[in-house]
């Protein structure tokens, strides 16, 4: 199945660079551009793709508001959120807002398909080790806990196993690796985290692993 992106940005190059290197790969096809956040929502209602390459820093509306309402809207497209630099404030209140992962724009070609795949195919923890990181650090930025999702008073619903594979989302673990450290099948901790999303109202893992450290059931550090 080909996957469909729309790729978001202000810089003509970038977007230029990208649709080429995309383009060339089998399995994916560019579907459309946008040169700010209110173009990329409406060419997503147009186009209907599966993944939203989004800069966060764009005129008009910038890429968190863009992700909020692209999420909020369409229950379908994936976003994949563009950044200078890995440690960018403003990608932590993308995951936030919805985003599903974010990417470096200096990725080469084969990362950057690989992350257009896993964000598709629903994993979305994209770079962990890296995720990890960024999330740990703006969580810094707050003392108070947030607001757990609506709907939801507490996260007293999920049992102790599932309580055990959400830390380990957190502390950015694959399937292959929770299962590994848990000693049980792959397809078990698939299920758990199947759970645990619909539990907490959540919509990936990405979020999943920031609601860990809202809640404080990973401290950060």
């Amino acid at each position: 199945m080909t996957i469909r992106v729309l790729i978001a940005d202000d810089q003509m190059m970038v977007r230029e660079g990208f649709s080429v290197l995309l383009n060339a790969m089998p399995d994916i096809e560019v579907a459309g551009e946008a040169v700010d956040g209110r173009e990329a929502v409406a060419k997503v209602r147009e186009l209907a793709p599966d993944v939203v390459l989004m800069d966060i820093r764009m005129p008009e509306l910038n890429g968190i508001e863009a992700t909020r309402e692209i999420v909020a809207a369409d229950g379908a497209a994936k976003v994949l959120v563009l950044t200078t630099f890995d440690l960018d404030e403003y990608v932590y209140q993308a995951l936030r807002a919805g985003a599903s992962g974010f990417l470096l724009k200096d990725a080469s070609a084969r990362q950057l398909a690989e992350g257009v795949r896993v964000v598709a195919s629903g994993e979305a923890l994209l770079a962990p080790s890296v995720t990890r990181r960024l999330i740990t650090e703006f969580s810094k930025l707050s003392d108070v806990p947030r607001p757990m999702p609506s709907g939801q008073s507490a996260y007293g619903d999920l049992t102790e196993r599932e309580t055990e594979v959400l830390v380990l989302i957190a502390q950015g673990l694959s399937n292959a690796e929770i299962a590994g450290r848990l000693v049980v099948a792959e397809s078990t901790i698939k299920t758990h985290v199947s759970r645990i999303l619909v539990k907490l109202g959540l919509r990936d893992r990405t979020q999943a692993a920031v609601f860990a450290y809202e809640a404080r059931l990973v401290t950060p550090g």
